[in-house]
């Protein structure tokens, strides 16, 4: 029989996703990002080909993402309530760090898993930080998949894009728990 590691399963079947909005001062330390990202960085990675790279970005350069998003958002004629949302996670935002997707060509990986393993450091870099206490959030917007913004926001490569923006803080409330899916309508055993 397996080892079974009970608190990390309690964890992971409890674990929930804090509302960005409502996360407050202090973030991490510099230390304890470099744990969380360590964390994180222990993902599957078909190749060992790293296809993903973090930015961090701290509360004094949200002001300047809030910024170029107000002006992608008028560049790319988004209605006023688009442009406020697409804002609002910098101008709140005390802590994040921004997961790229780094597309790298290999004869034996397939572009999409390098997609599947950005998405995998971005929900383990969620998952690290809430079990290090920390209340985070998972967020990318409209303005994230805009070539344009990512360049003038983070320099980004022609091969580069954002996998997932993870805000990470303190929280000031837990939500309440949401509904769950039904695993057993989800769920396939096939036949021998």
């Amino acid at each position: 029989m397996p080892e079974r590691n009970s608190a990390a399963l309690d964890f992971l079947l409890t674990r929930r996703s804090r509302p960005a909005k409502t996360l407050v001062a202090p973030g991490p330390s510099a230390e304890q990002l470099q744990e969380i990202l360590t964390a994180a960085a222990r993902t599957p990675d078909h190749g060992k080909l790293e296809p993903w790279r973090f930015i961090v970005i701290p509360q004094d350069a949200m002001p300047r993402l809030a910024a170029l998003t107000e002006t992608a958002g008028q560049r790319l004629g988004k209605p006023e309530e688009d442009i406020a949302k697409g804002r609002s996670q910098f101008d709140l935002g005390i802590l994040a760090v921004a997961v790229i997707e780094v597309q790298k060509a290999h004869p034996k990986v397939p572009p999409i898993e390098l997609t599947y393993s950005a998405g995998a450091v971005c929900l383990s870099l969620l998952n690290a930080a809430l079990a290090a206490g920390w209340g985070a959030n998972w967020l990318s917007g409209w303005a994230s998949h805009d070539p344009a913004w990512r360049k003038e926001a983070f320099g980004l490569a022609e091969n580069e894009s954002i996998a997932g923006i993870i805000h990470i803080a303190t929280e000031k409330a837990t939500p309440p728990e949401r509904p769950r899916p039904d695993i057993a309508a989800i769920t396939t055993w096939l036949d021998a």
